[in-house]
């Protein structure tokens, strides 16, 4: 019987091009997809991955439903197995370009922390997407881990937009770019004698901070020039001296001083 009509399916690829959009009926609705059809006999697949830019491993339908009316964009067509790949999303705005054009590389903007992991802080941002700020770009000088810790979820921060892969959907942010950083220009200290603060007594020497908000280290053979004197425990967390800036060590993020270079000043 079937014979007696026309194949539908006979010139699709000239009907239906690539990148064009075409309204059709949702006809059926499974785990991976929703079916749509285009004209009686020819229907084409909406593949879950397909159907939204933001809403990502949710069942088709809660995107669509059976007998709705949806527009959809052709993204492949094989006429030998009579498959026509379609796409819901790509009918709507992309929400990462968009972001891209409202909000450039180097722009500031508030999120809500909506997720924290060992890498990051993960940041709710215009269009329901999200944005991560990676550990290591929360502060200048303080640890990583010590440095998230300070963020709980629902908390709201600033942020700067440090990088945009539209393609990859990933946004970098940044909060520690909010400001300049501190080691920058900081070798000129270099020689000079300053005040430190002691934030930790190690074994082998001791944590300290200097101008203001800088991580320094005085090594035990540094403490004194008397052997005797070379002793941590010597010093409590929140003890004042004197030292020396042996190095400003930018890559490693701390000061080097000297206590018995100092006594020589």
């Amino acid at each position: 019987m079937k014979q007696l009509e026309a194949d539908p399916w006979d010139g699709v690829v000239a009907k239906y091009p690539v990148r064009t959009r075409y309204t059709g009926r949702v006809t059926n609705i499974t785990d991976y997809g929703a079916f749509v059809e285009l004209e009686p006999g020819v229907e084409g697949l909406v593949h879950v991955s397909e159907m939204s830019w933001t809403k990502k491993n949710i069942h088709p339908g809660k995107i669509v439903s059976t007998s709705q009316e949806v527009e959809v964009m052709v993204l492949d067509v094989d006429p030998d197995k009579r498959r026509i790949s379609l796409g819901l999303k790509h009918c709507m705005s992309n929400p990462w370009e968009s972001f891209a054009e409202l909000h450039p590389e180097g722009s500031t903007l508030e999120g809500e922390i909506k997720n924290i992991t060992e890498f990051g802080l993960f940041v709710e941002l215009p269009g329901e997407i999200f944005g991560m700020v990676h550990m290591s770009d929360i502060d200048w000088t303080t640890s990583a881990e010590e440095a998230i810790k300070r963020y709980e979820k629902g908390q709201t921060v600033q942020a700067k937009v440090l990088s945009i892969d539209a393609d990859k959907e990933r946004i970098g942010l940044g909060i520690k770019q909010l400001g300049s950083d501190p080691f920058e220009g900081a070798e000129d200290k270099r020689g000079q004698v300053t005040t430190c603060t002691v934030t930790a007594v190690q074994e082998h020497g001791l944590e300290v901070v200097v101008f203001d908000d800088l991580p320094g280290y005085v090594r035990r053979s540094d403490l004194s020039r008397e052997r005797s004197e070379q002793r941590p425990d010597r010093y409590a967390v929140g003890d004042k001296f004197d030292a020396k800036v042996m190095q400003m060590d930018r890559s490693g993020r701390r000061v080097a001083l000297s206590v018995k270079a100092a006594d020589r000043y």
